[in-house]
């Protein structure tokens, strides 16, 4: 009987620490991912303050000819 426990007690022992590295690696990618999506929601942003910037010079352009008509 005690071989059988032993035997139980070092596989769970093995699956805890395969959970163990598993979590590690999730843990990593995560974050990694959440980098990833800071950098893109950054250059998102930019993004959007480069068309907001160029908007209102559009719309001059587009009241000039419409002025011009």
């Amino acid at each position: 009987m005690k071989d059988v426990i032993e035997q139980r007690l070092g596989a769970l022992q093995a699956e805890y620490e395969a959970g163990q590295k598993m979590l590690a690696e999730l843990d990593a990618k995560r974050s990694q991912l959440t980098t990833t999506l800071l950098r893109i929601e950054g250059a998102m942003q930019v993004l959007r303050e480069m068309l907001a910037s160029e908007r209102p010079a559009t719309d001059n352009v587009t009241n000039d000819a419409k002025a011009a008509r």
